[in-house]
């Protein structure tokens, strides 16, 4: 079986490099694509370094429009001659979509799966009935987003999510932090844009958090595109936090820290699956954030929030993005940091903890759109 993919982001990375393993462990599988470093582990040669396509947001993405098109005419032409049976596209539908199209343009019979839902249950419900133009079948994350997909025309599974079978620390892993002072976890995001946004504001939480807290601490995980960026921005923090890559000392940082300060993402699942409490903060251009909040169909941008049917994780929004609001949200946490855990408890089994390994569902998911099962 010949599968083409197409992932922009590492969080997309993580779930080809899931699913390729999963479906190598019950079929013969030939891939090609574009993916990050965990695909390319798989054996994958990605057409083109996967940090180009991480951009979010209409006015960020307007600069480079045209760099972009030009490679999602690349990518649909490399799978349409790839011989591929199916075009796998994971998360960032405003790349993998678009490359969806073209392919079904020139040969619909190609079938085509788009793994991770998009969020129609938050803003702009219409895409999943324009989804559904050039999309086959769907692997949702989230256990009520099935009945938005079949309802505009797709067949769709909840598979689970990844992070539900990802490893937890072991006691060495966690060890490696301990030390004197509150362990502050601190997250700005994998993309260039929102950490040169975000940095700044997360820095100021760090000095106003470190007067009450002398002798704090500060961990902070990033990625390979953004590394060096975080290390630049957070030079003259009040704490000069440990910049961590390595896999092993994230997952320590994560089971290690009294609480968190992360950018909006899926970030706020890994640390409610290490049941560690946190705040949410996020800001992006005025017109992105203006568009965004007009199309709002929920009040919360936290997926723990949503998932657990709460609001106990305090999101921090925009012109909320201080650090003046931001820091006594964490010291409230910091005093009570149990506040949250019934709550992340909560999300972790309705995401499926407890079941078939999330990789391995997905994989079987693809085997029945595709008549192998």
């Amino acid at each position: 079986m010949k599968l083409f993919f197409v992932a922009g982001e590492p969080s997309g990375d993580r779930l080809g490099a899931a699913l390729i393993a999963a479906l190598r462990s019950l079929v013969p599988v030939d891939i090609a694509g574009v993916g990050g470093p965990l695909m390319q582990a798989q054996g994958l040669q990605s057409l083109f370094p996967m940090e180009e396509l991480s951009v979010m947001g209409i006015a960020e993405v307007l600069p480079k429009y045209l760099p972009l098109k030009r490679r999602i005419r690349e990518t649909a032409d490399a799978a349409l001659a790839s011989g591929a049976e199916a075009l796998v596209t994971i998360d960032s539908p405003d790349f993998g979509l678009r490359v969806a199209a073209l392919v079904k343009a020139a040969r619909p019979q190609m079938r085509v799966i788009h793994y991770v839902a998009p969020s129609v249950w938050a803003w702009r419900p219409g895409r999943a009935k324009k989804m559904a133009r050039v999309v086959d079948h769907v692997l949702a994350l989230l256990p009520f987003e099935p009945p938005y997909m079949t309802a505009a025309g797709m067949t769709c599974d909840f598979v689970g999510h990844p992070v539900v079978a990802e490893p937890l620390a072991t006691e060495a892993e966690r060890a490696a932090f301990d030390g004197k002072g509150p362990l502050l976890l601190v997250l700005p995001g994998s993309r260039k844009g929102e950490v040169a946004r975000l940095a700044p504001v997360f820095g100021g939480v760090v000095a106003r958090l470190k007067v009450n807290h002398p002798d704090l601490r500060v961990a902070l995980p990033t990625v390979r595109g953004v590394a060096n960026l975080v290390r630049e921005l957070s030079a003259n923090w009040a704490v000069q936090p440990r910049i961590i890559e390595d896999a092993a000392a994230k997952r320590g940082a994560f089971a290690a820290a009294d609480v968190a300060l992360a950018a909006s993402g899926t970030v706020s699942l890994e640390l409610a699956a290490n049941g560690c409490p946190m705040v949410i903060a996020y800001d992006m251009h005025p017109l992105t954030l203006w568009l965004m909040r007009r199309a709002a169909l929920v009040d919360t941008v936290t997926l723990v929030n949503l998932v657990s049917e709460t609001r106990v994780v305090p999101e921090f929004i925009g012109r909320d993005c201080q650090p003046e609001k931001i820091a006594p949200a964490l010291e409230a946490l910091l005093a009570d940091p149990t506040a949250q855990a019934a709550a992340m408890a909560l999300t972790m089994a309705r995401l499926g903890r407890d079941g078939e390994p999330p990789g391995l569902r997905a994989a079987r998911s693809v085997l029945r759109a595709l008549g192998r099962a």
